[in-house]
């Protein structure tokens, strides 16, 4: 498994902590991959392939990411257009959002080009037709202040 697929398990956590609001502790159990689903048959099989490693790699994000959720969607919203609000995003795209957020914020040395293209990666192939345009912008505009902020 790869740092994607690790970012890939996040961002599915986090979005079904947002709907659910599922406990941390059942989350990081990660049964809720147990579900027969499409969409979580393919990141079951590679969670059940997964190095020590790249489990906590997914572990990290989504409890960072849960433990910071109030200034992660702070910073969201600093960085919405006039015309979006957060009730306006789809819940998918806002779990990507706040997994590629935290990372960007918390991880030291984070690569923030990389992360970007991540997101990216992942709202097209789990996101709506236009949402990587959108993830792109916000995040984009977010690693731009990071990076002069350093």
């Amino acid at each position: 498994m790869s740092r994607r697929n690790g970012r890939i398990i996040a961002f599915q956590a986090l979005y079904s902590w947002d709907v659910t609001k599922i406990p941390l502790e059942d989350l990081l159990s990660f049964s809720w991959l147990e579900k027969d689903s499409e969409l979580h048959a393919e990141v079951q099989k590679e969670l059940t392939d997964t190095a020590k490693d790249e489990r906590t790699f997914a572990t990290l994000i989504i409890s960072g990411t849960i433990e910071h959720i109030e200034q992660i969607d702070e910073v969201i919203k600093e960085h919405l257009s006039a015309n979006w609000s957060m009730e306006r995003i789809n819940k998918v795209a806002l779990a990507i959002l706040r997994v590629s957020i935290y990372e960007l914020l918390y991880q030291p040395g984070a690569q923030i080009g990389i992360i970007i293209d991540e997101a990216v990666k992942i709202s097209k192939n789990y996101g709506t037709d236009d949402s990587y345009k959108f993830i792109n912008a916000v995040l984009d505009n977010i690693g731009k202040k990071e990076k002069g902020a350093k």
